[in-house]
């Protein structure tokens, strides 16, 4: 038997946090409203930057499609800072945004696509040969990220160039080899939702290839990915669980977590990002996932003092 968290004012009110650029959430998303309702949970759209939203009038606030706060991340982990009932939490958010956590999880052992890490003031020389992907440590969507063939002098001034956009701009820049497994084997999201005893296996799903060439400074929210149903291995659920396991102050604060592997030079999996910000939780890709997700929801309402 669920006990469900009533607040004072009856039923339990959630802010879905999202961006005025989908003010209706994204359609994934909305397939977890019709759950809600049906738990007694009062759900409903909010923009994150929209100040005639009163955040502590909600007993959660949970955020799932804030995709625009890049360009103002400090302003955005700010904001998280003033949000009583949040989650993912604040700290979670500062250090995540970030993908110098990267080095974080690497040094705790976890096996991660190799990093160089080129910040501001530092010169980067490109290696001679070999395929390389550039992005910004502070980015999403695949937006400013670019892949390069490095024995291609075209490439190598058009990877240096983007470099030093980047380094213009203040960013820092990660350079990482890429995998070309990913244009075979794709890449695979495995989704934990929160559960009575912590975060939980999920479902997966594969994401095809998305970087064909060099970054040419496209503006769009993200960028359309490929996706499909896909079961994952014992191997992969063994590295996510090693993710989750690193995370900063214990996964079990997390309502949901999503955690981005590609085959490793031998095979194996290893770590491209672990998402646990506002990733998309592809929900509508298995049986039962919005369910999932609501029952995360209630979970995290019944913690509430």
């Amino acid at each position: 038997m669920t006990h469900h968290h009533q607040s004072t004012r009856g039923k339990p009110r959630v802010a879905l946090v999202t961006c005025a650029a989908l003010p209706d959430l994204d359609p994934d998303d909305r397939l977890a409203l019709g759950p809600l309702a049906a738990r007694g949970v009062d759900a409903e759209a909010a923009v994150w930057d929209d100040p005639a939203v009163d955040w502590a009038g909600y007993d959660l606030v949970v955020l799932r499609s804030p995709w625009d706060y890049m360009p103002r991340r400090d302003e955005f982990v700010a904001w998280t800072r003033s949000v009583p009932a949040l989650v993912n939490p604040a700290d979670v958010v500062d250090w995540n945004t970030d993908k110098r956590y990267l080095a974080d999880l690497a040094a705790a052992g976890v096996p991660t696509v190799p990093t160089v890490w080129v910040t501001p003031g530092e010169s980067w020389k490109p290696p001679a040969s070999g395929e390389y992907v550039l992005k910004p440590a502070i980015s999403a969507g695949s937006l400013d990220t670019g892949r390069y063939d490095l024995a291609d002098p075209e490439h190598r001034e058009l990877a240096s160039a983007h470099a030093r956009r980047l380094a213009d701009a203040g960013r820092v820049t990660m350079v990482q080899p890429y995998l070309d497994a990913v244009d075979t084997a794709g890449e695979t999201a495995l989704l934990f939702l929160a559960g009575p005893d912590g975060l939980s296996f999920s479902h997966a799903i594969r994401k095809g290839p998305m970087l064909t060439g060099p970054d040419r400074g496209e503006t769009a929210l993200y960028r359309q990915e490929r996706i499909d149903a896909r079961a994952a291995t014992d191997e992969q659920r063994a590295v996510a669980e090693q993710v989750l396991a690193a995370v900063p102050g214990g996964a079990d604060r997390l309502l949901y977590a999503r955690v981005d592997l590609i085959p490793g030079p031998d095979g194996s999996p290893v770590l491209v990002e672990v998402e646990l910000t506002e990733p998309s939780l592809f929900v509508g890709y298995a049986d039962g996932a919005p369910d999932r997700l609501a029952e995360a929801v209630v979970t995290h309402l019944a913690r509430r003092p």
